[in-house]
């Protein structure tokens, strides 16, 4: 799976353009930071302008709706550009994975599902990868952004719970993420989640393989292709069931969420002491640390399903090596 990274035909592709997406989700962190700085300059001027009437002139009020506009249009341009570049990236990525298939595949064919795997798979794992795996850098680069920012927002203001620790806010996005993506992680492995994925993957395949040799073979009857589907009906019916008990979980949490940063100002708010353009600031910069703390929680659907493709993938590739050693012996 990941010789793309090792080949020296790939070279350019796998390290130059990983340093070219990693530039780029920088640039796309630093834009964001502007846009936040904005909105505190922006809310505080509507607040002006609501106090006294006048007090803001309407060149000034345009002038910042532009300032905004060619910051969007910064940031659309900088994503446009990189999930072109980073489509064909795990193109490239995936192309690295088929040619070695393609090269061992006289083996290859020889394994259960050989053809979902190479075709199916291959094709997933990058889908996956494009935005699972961009996410989480662009996670991190945030947190380290804009927790500076949030620290230096928050200084001298009361937080509940807290009072007027001046980590307070950092500790309490850090307390209510954590317990909420570990919380998910337990109850996702108490479903049993990973392992539900990869059984119905290969109840798919077994159906998938009977239905291609029906078409050739007389002797395969519907008999048999309904038994294998009502593998493949009890085994979808009991994910379903699983992943209705996660949601409610996860929900409920991220329902929960939006009030978080509210409750955590509720002494700021209700003494007066910010104004709203700073409060409009530190929710932002507190949705965006919290929202990177969270990724995990986010994305766990999708960490499942990576998870089942790169487990069937190694399993395959396993596969081949033993067939590789078996060749050898004879």
């Amino acid at each position: 799976m990941f010789r793309f990274f090792t080949e020296k035909n790939w070279f350019f592709w796998s390290w130059i353009g990983s340093f070219i997406i990693l530039s780029s989700l920088w640039v796309q962190v630093e834009i964001d930071v502007k846009i936040n700085e904005w909105f505190g300059e922006f809310y505080d001027m509507i607040q002006k302008a609501l106090a006294e009437p006048n007090a803001v002139s309407i060149e000034e009020y345009f002038a910042s709706l532009f300032s905004f506009i060619s910051l969007a249009a910064m940031y659309i341009a900088v994503y446009v550009a990189i999930s072109f570049f980073t489509a064909h990236y795990l193109f490239r990525w995936r192309t690295s994975m088929v040619e070695w298939y393609h090269s061992v595949y006289d083996k290859a064919r020889k394994i259960e599902g050989a053809s979902q795997r190479v075709q199916e798979d291959t094709i997933k794992f990058t889908r996956i990868m494009e935005g699972l795996g961009t996410s989480l850098i662009e996670s991190i680069m945030i947190l380290i952004q804009f927790i500076p920012i949030l620290f230096g927002l928050s200084v001298g203001i009361p937080i509940f719970f807290f009072g007027d620790w001046e980590y307070g806010l950092i500790v309490g996005a850090l307390i209510w993420t954590i317990g909420g993506t570990i919380f998910l992680i337990v109850l996702g492995l108490i479903l049993r989640l990973v392992g539900i994925e990869y059984d119905l993957q290969k109840q798919e395949a077994a159906y998938r393989k009977i239905l291609v040799i029906a078409e050739d073979d007389g002797n395969v009857r519907p008999k048999t292709i309904d038994e294998l589907f009502d593998d493949v009906r009890k085994i979808h019916f009991l994910s379903y069931l699983r992943y209705l008990y996660f949601n409610i979980g996860r929900i409920a949490y991220l329902q929960a969420n939006v009030l978080s940063a509210y409750v955590f100002l509720a002494p700021a708010i209700v003494a007066g002491v910010v104004t709203l353009g700073v409060m409009q600031q530190i929710i932002r910069a507190f949705g965006r640390v919290e929202g990177s703390m969270q990724y995990l929680l986010k994305a766990w659907p999708t960490i499942i399903e990576l998870a089942s493709v790169y487990k069937r993938l190694r399993e395959f590739e396993s596969k081949i090596n033993q067939e590789d050693l078996v060749d050898e012996k004879i």
